[in-house]
């Protein structure tokens, strides 16, 4: 079962429709995404949501179909070695990895219990419970090449058992999908931090009501943030749209495109040490003549893909200079 289908199973995510808006600005085109690290870590395992230290040596990933686990990996002169489990993963159903952008900590999802000695998490979506699907939010500290001891984020984030796909920005506030507390509807949603805590969450307005919106990548300077999005009523596919903030609040989201859009989906934005490259995973694959098509990783999973952000991000630079 890949990613996104677990989040539809989970989620109740049968929302979409029609042809993805954009914003009103000048069509922007895309290089091709290229997969992450062909043979070394990228092979024939269904692998999704890619977090880099500041240093872009380590990353840590998730990997799995039914149960996941997150992945670690380290580049040592130029090579990514071999991925391991993380030491604090490999017991619960963990996914969804977010750096925070200074390396300090990891923000994580897992169904492990709140407290020792009870059973993981279990999803309420309406009147049904499917047992230990649950997902909160988790904080696990980086201390010098190791991590600490993975603690569940307060209530206040986690005001439900489905909540997750979170992303840390530089004044380390975190933007997430989470119940929206005015309805309880999945949204998009940002708690800011004040004095070491975190304030109830705010709705983030993109495309008001008319998208589903997934896997937030937001920059640290909250300048931008790229999503998955699709039309609520219909069975399109999750493409990566980018969105800019100024005064008067979110832009409309820009589609990135076919070039970068492909396959079933295309979800778990991050962004890279650099800021301007962006992870995410699809089930795209490669047809001849690209000589990659015969490679044992085309086979339709879910792997890790990145592309530059710089064609969009000058291109809203140049508008800004213009006016």
């Amino acid at each position: 079962m890949h990613h996104a289908a677990l989040y539809a199973l989970l989620l109740s995510a049968a929302l979409s429709g029609g042809v993805l808006a954009t914003a009103d600005a000048p069509a922007v085109t895309g290089r091709a995404p290229t997969v992450f690290a062909p043979g070394a870590i990228t092979g024939d395992a269904d692998d999704g949501a890619a977090a880099f230290t500041p240093d872009g040596d380590t990353v840590v990933f998730m990997r799995g179909t039914d149960s996941f686990s997150l992945m670690e990996s380290h580049r040592v002169h130029g090579r990514w070695s071999t991925p391991v489990p993380a030491a604090f993963s490999g017991r619960w159903r963990d996914l969804d990895p977010a750096m925070a952008p200074d390396g300090s900590y990891l923000l994580f999802v897992s169904n492990r219990p709140e407290r020792p000695g009870q059973g993981p998490i279990d999803a309420v979506l309406g009147k049904q419970r499917h047992t230990g699907a649950g997902m909160n939010l988790w904080r696990v500290d980086r201390h010098g090449d190791g991590w600490g001891t993975p603690v569940r984020l307060p209530d206040t984030v986690n005001a439900c058992s489905t909540t997750f796909a979170p992303s840390v920005a530089g004044d380390g506030s975190v933007y997430y999908i989470g119940c929206d507390p005015t309805d309880g509807t999945l949204r998009l949603l940002h708690a800011w931090v004040r004095d070491g805590h975190y304030l109830a969450p705010i709705r983030v307005a993109i495309g008001g009501d008319r998208f589903v919106i997934r896997d937030p990548a937001i920059a640290p300077d909250r300048s931008f943030l790229v999503v998955s999005m699709k039309p609520v009523g219909s069975r399109l596919p999750y493409r990566l749209a980018i969105s800019f903030h100024s005064e008067a609040g979110w832009s409309l989201p820009q589609d990135l495109g076919d070039t970068v859009n492909g396959g079933k989906h295309s979800m778990g934005a991050q962004l890279g040490p650099d800021h301007r490259t962006l992870s995410f995973y699809s089930d795209r694959r490669l047809a001849p003549p690209d000589p990659r098509a015969d490679a044992a990783w085309n086979n339709g999973d879910d792997h890790i893909w990145q592309v530059s952000l710089a064609p969009w991000l000058d291109a809203h630079a140049r508008r800004k200079h213009a006016h």
